[in-house]
């Protein structure tokens, strides 16, 4: 099942190293690609969401703009700390338009996802949308 709204299921961001008020982290919870996340300008640039519950990740989505390299890191406590590297991955240049990545989680359980954008294709990058299919 994919939920094309997390926010709506009780999904949170709970942390993110940086924050513009006109595009603030929530955005990329809300399903809509034309709001956003935009990171500061230096790497990396990291944001952490939470689930309601334990829950059992096949996949997520992202999509994402300027992304060139992205790490996703799990944990399965009720605090955002100690998280444990579940997948890394290299995202193609796409000029002027989003990338949309499937990242296969393998059915790994988590409390809590780490986001981390090490290395962008500009000095800005911004996350659209992530969605996650259980």
């Amino acid at each position: 099942m994919a939920d094309s709204s997390l926010g709506s299921s009780g999904v949170k961001v709970v942390v993110a190293s940086s924050g513009d008020e006109n595009h603030p982290p929530e955005n990329i919870l809300d399903g809509n690609t034309k709001t956003f996340w935009m990171s500061t300008g230096m790497f990396p640039q990291e944001f952490i969401i939470r689930f309601a519950e334990l829950t059992k990740i096949s996949a997520v989505t992202v999509d994402t703009y300027n992304v060139k390299h992205l790490k996703i890191e799990k944990n399965t406590s009720q605090k955002a700390s100690q998280f444990e590297s579940v997948t890394e991955k290299e995202f193609e240049h796409r000029e002027g338009r989003l990338q949309s990545n499937v990242i296969s989680l393998n059915g790994s359980s988590a409390t809590h996802l780490r986001f981390i954008i090490t290395a962008g294709y500009d000095h800005f990058v911004s996350v659209h949308k992530v969605n996650v299919k259980y």
